[in-house]
């Protein structure tokens, strides 16, 4: 499926957004989304994890049956290929039932653990880098007071200027030679307890 044809997915399904909740799931859709081929087999999927080809395949057959993945063509049984049917994915709030919000802090747990363990162990290695890559790290703090109608154009605003290379990502033509896969983290939050929405 050309990159162009795959959708956003807005998860707001409480069944769908705990089925993606897995630590191993999580890492078969990064290593699929990093994978030249942009697909994986079982037994691949296990060389990268460490996980057995067992698993592996129950783990994709589960993200292709909540429609996160579909097969690529080619191969049988672990050798099956598969690739992503998505480009990018949200949690897609209100979340105003309990089911939900426990849904979502199970995801939110295994996407944050991933990312914030991913982000101190490659910022420590900053030192260790050339020093152009050193000054292009980012690690940066701020506290500002901001309405939420503020802090969601603030949220537009940010995804507008990384999304001009977003093409990059599916298209490694457009990748200039001296480019490598940069992260970008990017978390707000109120640090005081908002009003309830009934309260004068």
């Amino acid at each position: 499926m050309p990159s162009e044809e795959r959708k956003h997915l807005a998860l707001t399904d409480p069944r769908t957004i705990r089925a993606i909740a897995h630590p191993v799931r999580m890492a078969l859709l990064e290593a699929m989304e990093q994978s030249e081929s942009k697909t994986l087999t079982a037994t691949q999927a296990s060389e990268l994890l460490g996980e057995s080809p067992a698993n592996c395949a129950f783990h994709l057959r589960t993200l292709a049956k909540y429609g996160f993945l579909e097969e690529a063509g080619g191969g049988r049984g672990r050798e099956r290929p598969w690739r992503l049917t998505f480009r990018g994915m949200e949690i897609a709030p209100p979340w105003q039932d309990t089911e939900s919000r426990v849904a979502v802090e199970a995801l939110a747990t295994v996407w944050l653990d991933r990312w914030l363990d991913r982000a101190q162990t490659m910022l420590r290695r900053v030192i260790n880098h050339p020093p152009q890559w050193q000054e292009a790290a980012i690690a940066s703090q701020r506290v500002v007071y901001l309405t939420a109608a503020e802090a969601t154009q603030l949220a537009t605003d940010m995804h507008q200027l990384w999304e001009r290379f977003e093409d990059r990502r599916f298209d490694p033509a457009k990748r200039p030679p001296d480019s490598l896969p940069f992260e970008l983290l990017a978390f707000g939050y109120p640090l005081e307890e908002p009003p309830s929405p009934d309260r004068d």
